[in-house]
């Protein structure tokens, strides 16, 4: 009770509480706008990823890995769905054609997670991701995150909107000072300071936005926002999207590996048998849910390495305080719209910076890799052909066969499953 009491703890679940906010506001309302939803239905989304996802931190610092990792909306399975829709309005697939299949395979890809945590299957499986594969994984990643966070710093829409948009340069010019201002803080501000580095800038950010132009890109967001299962199509089947889905989830599990074998130093313990087995059955379960509720999937955010490095914040506490805050915003309608209301290209600007440390990361793994001229290319094949793709239009796959287009054109999944082939199927060691 006296820790509950302490101004610090709950100082510390603000800084919490707005790293879960901009890590997972901009995340409904672009899947919203790619799917082409009403103003109402986004804020719908709005409204159940803050309440889900808040029960979802609580869930898994209580019960699943015990550790102060946020659980939300994966990156991952966002980059994935983002790359469908757009690879979808290229080939003129009905949007809630492929919101059907999306569903049918987050449904099936929940019930494996679960039958991976049910089964303590995890720690097999987290062999295949070894250094090299975790390196890699981290790398990619970073890339196309940072690619979606740089989009909206430069002021261009998600969704089809951003085929004929064009950079914004006075939105531009204030982005890249909110993200230099918080380079700035986290890199030469004292550690006491340091630690509010992302609340900083957010707080600068918004209303240096708000005195500079009018306020763009807020949500509705009303006690009446309709709730509706499967908001983005019933459950259909296409079999490439549903084969992607599930393979994206199968390599979501990346994510849980990185998260938690990412903390073992700053929690200074291995993470055992059991943590693994219920944070992935944790995992499944509102991965499921999500596909009922049309929200993104759900995984430990590797980000928080970087947040926990950056903040010294790793006790559960704050962690859990933090959390519950942001579950209030979702059932508290008036609270949700106030804070839906921040632009986007400055929540982009802070995420920027917050995961620019995932390149630290993929270093830390690469180093525990003796590279030579010869075993180098477990690595940089992997990597130089997943960055490639990310850089093609959608229209350069439309030769390939329907149930192939999907997979072979998110660059992301393409690097991964040849880092996962190259690891685990040659030994390097003998190079």
């Amino acid at each position: 009770m006296k820790e509950l009491l302490k101004s610090s703890n709950w100082f510390s679940g603000l800084q919490w509480l707005f790293f879960i906010f901009t890590n997972i506001v901009v995340i409904p309302i672009t899947v919203g706008a790619a799917f082409e939803l009403s103003q109402e239905r986004i804020a719908s989304l709005l409204q159940l990823s803050f309440i889900v996802t808040g029960i979802a931190c609580m869930v898994q610092a209580l019960v699943g890995h015990k550790r102060a990792i946020m659980e939300g909306q994966s990156g991952l399975w966002w980059g994935v769905i983002l790359t469908l829709t757009s690879t979808a309005a290229a080939q003129g697939m009905p949007l809630d054609a492929l919101g059907g299949s999306l569903t049918a395979g987050i449904i099936i890809s929940g019930i494996l997670t679960v039958i991976i945590g049910v089964s303590g299957a995890g720690p097999y499986i987290a062999k295949l991701f070894n250094p090299a594969v975790m390196g890699v994984f981290m790398f990619l990643f970073g890339c196309q995150l940072i690619g979606i966070f740089l989009k909206g710093m430069l002021g261009i829409p998600f969704g089809n909107e951003a085929e004929n948009a064009q950079i914004n340069l006075s939105i531009s010019l204030l982005s890249f000072m909110i993200a230099i201002i918080v380079a700035i803080i986290s890199i030469k501000a004292p550690a006491s300071i340091r630690r509010y580095g992302l609340l900083i800038g957010i707080v600068i950010g918004w209303i240096a936005f708000n005195l500079t132009f009018e306020q763009q890109g807020a949500i509705s967001q009303t006690a009446s926002s309709s709730m509706a299962l499967f908001p983005l199509g019933k459950p259909t089947w296409d079999t490439g999207i549903v084969i992607t889905t599930v393979l994206a989830g199968l390599l979501n599990t990346a994510n849980t590996f990185g998260a938690l074998k990412g903390t073992d130093s700053i929690y200074r313990a291995e993470t055992s048998d059991s943590q693994y087995r219920s944070s992935f059955t944790i995992t499944g379960i509102f991965t499921g849910l999500s596909g009922v509720l049309g929200l993104v999937p759900y995984a430990p955010y590797v980000s928080s390495i970087g947040f926990l490095n950056q903040t010294g914040i790793i006790r559960r506490l704050p962690f859990i305080l933090g959390s519950f805050m942001f579950f209030l915003m979702g059932i508290i309608p008036p609270i949700g719209h106030f804070f839906s209301m921040l632009p986007l290209s400055i929540g982009s600007a802070v995420l920027f910076v917050s995961y620019l440390q995932l390149f630290n990361s993929s270093l830390s793994f690469f180093r525990q890799v003796e590279f030579n001229t010869l075993n180098i290319y477990r690595s940089a094949v992997p990597l130089f052909v997943g960055i490639i793709i990310m850089t093609f239009p959608a229209s350069y796959f439309d030769t390939l066969p329907d149930f192939l287009r999907p997979l072979l054109s998110s660059g992301l999944l393409v690097g991964i499953i040849l880092a996962l082939i190259l690891e685990n199927g040659f030994d390097w060691n003998r190079t």
